[in-house]
């Protein structure tokens, strides 16, 4: 015999009426509102921390920049010593290492259609990939003829309690005292 364990009870309190409910929404909408005010300034400091940070750091990017492009210009100009002869690719310095490494290839499609057109055309369909794959949108719209196949259930999409609050207006918060 299964015996079923019952669910403990909430200790939240509930509306008894519908004028206290009504006023556990205004308080929900109230708090939502100060949420966003709180979450508004966070983003402000983010974004004013950001660009301090950027501004710092734009003139080391800078100066970043014109080292490793005159690095390169060094390097490529006595490649042949560096490399032995293109035996090696790295080259190891006492502060670090520079080197040259080949990007792997990449295939670019320009007019994606004709290239297909094309390759059907020339019977290079090996280049071509054919994809299937399951139409849930249209098993949602004839629910009973895709029940019928093996491995197939249309679940219920359940219900969800919802609850919105009315959108008022609310002033900034001040600002907290620090000290």
């Amino acid at each position: 015999m299964t015996t079923r364990l019952k669910r403990p009870a909430e200790a939240v309190p509930a509306p008894r009426d519908r004028e206290e409910a009504n006023g556990y929404l205004a308080r929900l909408g109230e708090i939502a509102r100060v949420r966003a005010l709180i979450q508004a300034a966070l983003d402000e400091e983010v974004a004013r921390r950001k660009a301090q940070a950027e501004a710092e750091a734009a003139p080391l990017a800078a100066e970043a920049e014109r080292l490793t492009r005159g690095l390169q210009l060094w390097a490529e100009a006595n490649r042949a010593a560096l490399t032995e002869g293109g035996r090696i690719k790295t080259v190891k310095l006492p502060a670090g290492e520079i080197g040259w490494r080949a990007r792997p290839p990449s295939v670019r499609i320009a007019r994606t259609a004709e290239v297909i057109a094309a390759l059907q055309r020339l019977g290079l369909t090996r280049f071509l990939r054919i994809k299937t794959e399951v139409d849930k949108e249209a098993m949602l719209r004839e629910p009973e003829a895709a029940r019928a196949v093996p491995g197939v259930s249309i679940a219920s999409g359940g219900e969800d309690f919802v609850v919105q609050p009315a959108a008022l207006a609310l002033a900034p918060r001040p600002a907290a005292a620090t000290g």
